[in-house]
């Protein structure tokens, strides 16, 4: 039996749902989402306001050059001004998603050793070899030309599969059973970009992709018993898709090498240019 313990989940008949029990320590509220840098209004209003921000020049002490798999997703996909100065600046437009990070480190810990078939039966033949590791890249080709700009993230659980390949597997935790594996789809192909074109070391020939989805069902138990959560897990397979994610890639480092974008309907953005219509830039 793998690390965590069969009595941790336990099979509900019929259906693929299993019963969480309560952690012994309460999570602690974590975002789950990119970490980076949390700054005051005034910062965000400074860096804007400079006639040098207005054609494109970085502060090269805080432009990063490590492009993280998560902003691939969720980052692209919301305000490409915000993007641009958290990649030029090192400012990061902060985000709150509460217990996110702890239930999916949860689900990496219950895991952590177990052979595909204990997770899914839909998951190739083999186990997890590790999980919650930084891998790192070699440069970005652009055009067909090395950029500065490489993939470095750290993975949830990485499979190593019969035949000699690997896996890669993004644990989630929702509300609600519901497909986001097209979403998430270029951040996990980017974990394997990353490991098959390493910056050091052997490279690992992915095989597979996918997310390992636990949603809500109810609660269960009472006051002499302990209560827990009933979940439902759900596996999520992801094709791959190399040429995607070059696109991804090639549309992200033009962005973010161009000039400052326009505000897109972004909310916090919103909130600065108003605020600073009241109280100026302070």
């Amino acid at each position: 039996m793998w690390a965590g313990g069969r009595a941790f989940l336990r099979a509900i008949v019929g259906e693929k749902r299993q019963n969480l029990s309560c952690p012994d320590k309460r999570p602690e509220l974590d975002s789950g989402a990119p970490q980076g840098m949390v700054i005051s209004m005034s910062a965000h209003e400074e860096i804007l306001s400079t006639n040098d921000n207005k054609t494109g020049k970085t502060n090269d002490k805080k432009a990063r050059e490590f492009i993280s798999p998560s902003d691939l997703t969720f980052s692209w996909n919301d305000c490409h001004r915000c993007l641009w100065l958290y990649y030029n600046h090192g400012v990061k437009n902060p985000s709150f998603m509460p217990l996110v990070g702890d239930l999916a480190d949860m689900q990496e810990r219950y895991f952590d050793g177990a052979s595909s078939h204990h997770m899914d039966p839909g998951i190739p033949k083999g186990k997890v070899l590790d999980r919650g590791k930084f891998v790192v890249s070699k440069p970005i080709e652009v055009n067909g030309q090395p950029s500065k700009f490489a993939i470095r993230g750290k993975y949830d659980i990485l499979m190593e599969f019969e035949d000699g390949s690997f896996g890669v597997i993004d644990c989630k935790f929702q509300a609600r059973d519901t497909d986001k594996s097209d979403f998430y789809a270029p951040q996990l192909e980017a974990y394997a970009f990353a490991l098959e074109n390493p910056a050091q070391g052997e490279p690992r020939r992915v095989s597979s992709l996918g997310l390992f989805v636990w949603s809500l069902v109810t609660p269960r138990g009472n006051a002499d018993s302990g209560f827990g959560l009933q979940l439902k897990s759900s596996w999520r397979p992801i094709e791959r898709n190399p040429e995607a994610l070059q696109s991804r890639l090639t549309e992200f480092i033009t962005m973010i090498s161009s000039p400052v974008k326009n505000a897109q309907n972004c909310a916090h953005c919103r909130y600065i240019s108003e605020r600073r219509e009241i109280l100026g830039t302070e």
